[in-house]
């Protein structure tokens, strides 16, 4: 009680109280005297008390998931990589991919998850397509961002892995797109990878460029269609 008039004294509009959970006994006190949660990581939760005028201003925590999924395509062959996955009630082919890791690059994700579902080794190339869904139940109700990436593979061998995947393998790029066993985003996906492969993947690809953020030491990704030559120089 002291604290939180003393705050107010003091003229603070909010107070952020991260508790360890070892001293987790405290946050009956604090919620006593007005605290919320606001988020808990594996080893403390974080509460917030808004002292200011009118509802809060806090911002919330982060209310989405980010999935990526990688479609390795050997341009020498036609064939895309994919998989079917073994905990799926229906065993549609699909793309290999998973969840992102808190501070892991959209790249980086696609390709190790593509290497630790199915043995391949790839590099990113480009983004294809970005999925928003809402209210999404494998993201406990919060809202999932599933990012599907082109991949070139630097190896070819499948070992893929079965705990995860049924099925793997090198489909012909035509079949993927024309088969009816096939997610929706997966169907859609192979025609636009067939159109680039066909005339040109600068016709389709959100390509990687990095730049110096205004925080001193970092740098941030930026993700867009390329520019014709002709333009990238223009200042006027």
């Amino acid at each position: 009680k002291h604290s939180v008039r003393q705050w107010r004294e003091e003229g603070r509009i909010a107070v952020w109280l991260h508790v360890p959970i070892l001293q987790s006994r405290l946050i009956a006190t604090a919620a006593a005297q007005g605290f919320t949660f606001h988020h808990a990581e594996s080893d403390s939760s974080t509460l917030t008390l808004w002292l200011g005028e009118g509802p809060s201003r806090l911002p919330g925590y982060a209310t989405h998931q980010i999935g990526v999924a990688g479609a390795v395509l050997d341009e020498s062959t036609g064939k895309v990589l994919v998989i079917q996955d073994r905990n799926r009630t229906v065993n549609a082919w699909k793309f290999p991919g998973g969840l992102s890791n808190p501070g892991e690059d959209i790249g980086d994700t696609a390709v190790r998850e593509v290497f630790e579902e199915t043995g391949i080794k790839s590099e990113f190339k480009s983004i294809l397509s970005v999925r928003q869904q809402h209210r999404h139940p494998g993201a406990f109700g919060k809202s999932d961002m599933y990012i599907i990436c082109r991949l070139e593979p630097s190896s070819f061998t499948i070992s893929f892995c079965q705990q995860e995947c049924l099925r793997c393998e090198w489909m012909d790029l035509d079949e993927l797109a024309r088969t009816k066993h096939a997610t929706p985003i997966t169907s859609n996906v192979a025609k636009l990878l067939r159109y680039g492969y066909r005339e040109g993947f600068d016709k389709i690809d959100i390509t990687m460029r990095e730049f110096p953020a205004v925080y001193a030491g970092l740098f941030y990704k930026l993700y867009h269609r390329e520019l014709p030559e002709s333009y990238r120089n223009i200042t006027g």
